[in-house]
C-alpha cells in the first residue's frame, strides 16, 4: 500500500511540471512544432527509409546494420574549465541519449552489461527512450529498467525528454528512480561541489524548453551543466551562463559515408555542434552520438555511443 501512495504522490506532483507538454500532445504537436518538423518531414522521413531499408536489403547490407547498432563503444573525454569549482575536479559524467530502446533487439543487455564496469559520479539521459513517436511504451520499461540497473552513479541518475517521447514516459522513469527535469534546475553531486544540473523540455519539436525558467533556481556561482535534447539552443544557453552543455538528437548522422560524413544532422544548427565536443563561447558541449537508431535499427561508419565525460580545471598559464 505504501507504494502505490508514493506512486500515486509522485504521479500527481509529475502531472503539475507536464502540464505544459499534455497541453501540446493534446493539440498535435507534429503539426505545432517548434522548428517546422510537421507532417511533410515525418512524410519524408518514412518515405526515406523504406527506400533506404529496400536499396540495404537489395545489396545484402542490411543485416550488417543491424549487428553494427549492436556493437556500442565507450567514448571518454577530459574537458577543462577555469572556472570549474575544487570540488568538481574528476568528477565524471556519463551521458546516455537516444535509446530508442524498443527498436533493436538485445541492445538494453548489451548497454546494462557495459555500464556495469562505468562507475561515474553522476548520469544524465538526454531523452528519446522509445523508436518511434506515436503509441505503446511498454516495451520501454523493462529494458529501460535493466539499464538503468546498470548505472554506477553515486550521485544518481537525471534526466529529460526528447522529442520522440511522451508525457507518461517522464512518470514510469521517475518511478524507476531518475530525476526527470521539466524546465527545471537541481543540485547534484556533494553538498558543497556547487553542481546544478538545469533540464529542458524538447526544443525540437515540442517548443517546450524554457531555459531562462529553468535557470532561475540555480545561482549565479554555481558551475551550469545544461541538459538539453538537441543542440539547437546553443546561442541562449552561452549567454545565459552555461558551462557545459549536453545533448544528442543527431545520432551523428547515424550512416556516415567515407570522406562525407553525414548526409543530414536534421538539426537547426551549424553541424560544427551537432556531433561529438564542441565551443561556443565559453561554454563547453557535447552531442552524442546516441545509444540507439532512429526510422531503421542500422548504422554504418557511426557506432552507438556510450559518453564518459571527466570534468578537470584548467590551471592558469
Amino acid at each position: 500500500m505504501r507504494n502505490r501512495l508514493a506512486d500515486l504522490t509522485l504521479t500527481r506532483e509529475m502531472e503539475s511540471r507536464l502540464s505544459r507538454r499534455r497541453f501540446i500532445e493534446a493539440q498535435n504537436d507534429r503539426r505545432l512544432a517548434a522548428w517546422g518538423n510537421g507532417d511533410f518531414d515525418s512524410l519524408r522521413d518514412r518515405v526515406a527509409s523504406s527506400l533506404l531499408r529496400t536499396g540495404l536489403r537489395i545489396a545484402g547490407l542490411y543485416g550488417r546494420g543491424i549487428a553494427n547498432a549492436l556493437c556500442p563503444v565507450v567514448r571518454r573525454l577530459r574537458l577543462e574549465f577555469g572556472n570549474l569549482p575544487t570540488g568538481l575536479d574528476g568528477f565524471r559524467i556519463l551521458h546516455l541519449s537516444d535509446f530508442h530502446i524498443d527498436g533493436v533487439d538485445g541492445l538494453a543487455e548489451i548497454v546494462a552489461n557495459q555500464l556495469a564496469f562505468l562507475p561515474v559520479d553522476l548520469c544524465v539521459l538526454t531523452g528519446d527512450y522509445r523508436f518511434k513517436t506515436f503509441g505503446p511504451c511498454d516495451e520501454i520499461y523493462p529494458r529501460m529498467r535493466r539499464i538503468l540497473g546498470a548505472i554506477r552513479a553515486r550521485y544518481g541518475v537525471v534526466g529529460i525528454l526528447g522529442n520522440h517521447d511522451c508525457a507518461d514516459i517522464a512518470i514510469e522513469l521517475e518511478k524507476l528512480g531518475v530525476r526527470m527535469l521539466m524546465n527545471e534546475a537541481v543540485q547534484a553531486g556533494a553538498p558543497d561541489s556547487r553542481l546544478w544540473v538545469i533540464g529542458v523540455d524538447d526544443p525540437h519539436d515540442y517548443g517546450c524548453d524554457d531555459l531562462a525558467g529553468a535557470m532561475e533556481a540555480a545561482p549565479p556561482g554555481g558551475f551550469k551543466l545544461l541538459a538539453a535534447h538537441s543542440p539547437e539552443i546553443f546561442r541562449q544557453a552561452a549567454g545565459a551562463g552555461v558551462d557545459l552543455y549536453l545533448a544528442g538528437h543527431t545520432h551523428a548522422g547515424q550512416i556516415r559515408l567515407p570522406l562525407i560524413g553525414s548526409l543530414t544532422m536534421n538539426a537547426k544548427c551549424p553541424r560544427a555542434y551537432t556531433h561529438g565536443h564542441w565551443r561556443h563561447g565559453l561554454m563547453q558541449g557535447y552531442t552524442t552520438a546516441g545509444v540507439g537508431c532512429s526510422l531503421l535499427p542500422i548504422r554504418f561508419g557511426c557506432p552507438p555511443e556510450i559518453t564518459v565525460l571527466e570534468l578537470s580545471k584548467s590551471q592558469p598559464g
